[in-house]
């Protein structure tokens, strides 16, 4: 699981700062960046996320009353220079709030307790099998374990199950954040496979069926090292 995260800050050095920090933590995923809140309003409206670091004064809208005016947030930290909005901001019940200049350290901790308070939840919840997808006017429903790969056509993804095939609007990054990562693999950019369903593979490629599908050069060395481990633990 990766934390999909928004930064929204009117200084563009301010969000090169914490752009740097955030991709040295390997499960926080920066999905959009922005100079003013006003924006963030449609993006959320589009696309799930689970954290949301907001600077407090910006022009248009300041961060408190952002938050204020939402029905429904992602978890919020407050990122700002100024320590007089930090009683109402906590009265927000936002997750955290971190004066500027921010140290590596003291941003780790708090990105920290938001991943383990999702992990928590996701934990305690029911196990997804399946997921709807629209295909024309309809929501087909897919179960994973059907599932023999999934192949992006630029803004459709195909996916190719033991019974069916269906095509919708997706991309295939969504697809990587919903399949269990010990169960599927991107092979290539436009590829996701079933490590379940391997019949064959090669240095450059994988069947599935009467499918070949080629390994990416970015993907294959941590392919392999799968596909390796995969080999050790069935003849071990």
């Amino acid at each position: 699981m990766k934390l999909k995260c928004v930064i929204v800050d009117d200084e563009p050095l301010a969000i090169t700062i914490l752009e740097g920090y955030l991709k040295k933590i390997p499960y926080v995923k920066i999905i959009g960046k922005f100079e003013s809140a006003l924006p963030v309003y449609e993006f959320l409206k589009n696309n799930d996320v689970d954290l949301l670091f907001l600077d407090i004064e910006m022009p248009d809208i300041t961060g408190i009353d952002f938050v204020k005016s939402l029905t429904y947030a992602p978890a919020v930290i407050f990122t700002t220079a100024n320590k007089n909005y930090a009683i109402e901001g906590f009265n927000l019940n936002v997750n955290d709030y971190i004066l500027k200049p921010i140290s590596f350290e003291r941003l780790f901790k708090s990105v920290n307790r938001v991943f383990e308070s999702k992990s928590n939840t996701e934990d305690s919840a029911e196990p997804r099998d399946s997921v709807y997808l629209k295909e024309n006017k309809k929501m087909v429903r897919v179960y994973f374990k059907n599932i023999l790969y999934l192949e992006s056509l630029k803004d459709y993804v195909k996916v190719v199950t033991s019974c069916k095939t269906v095509i919708t609007k997706q991309q295939l990054s969504y697809f990587e954040e919903i399949l269990h990562p010990s169960e599927f693999m991107r092979i290539h950019r436009s590829f996701i496979i079933s490590i379940k369903k391997i019949d064959s593979y090669s240095l450059s490629g994988i069947d599935i069926g009467n499918q070949e599908l080629p390994i990416g050069r970015k993907y294959k060395e941590d392919v392999i090292k799968v596909l390796d481990n995969l080999n050790k633990v069935e003849n071990s």
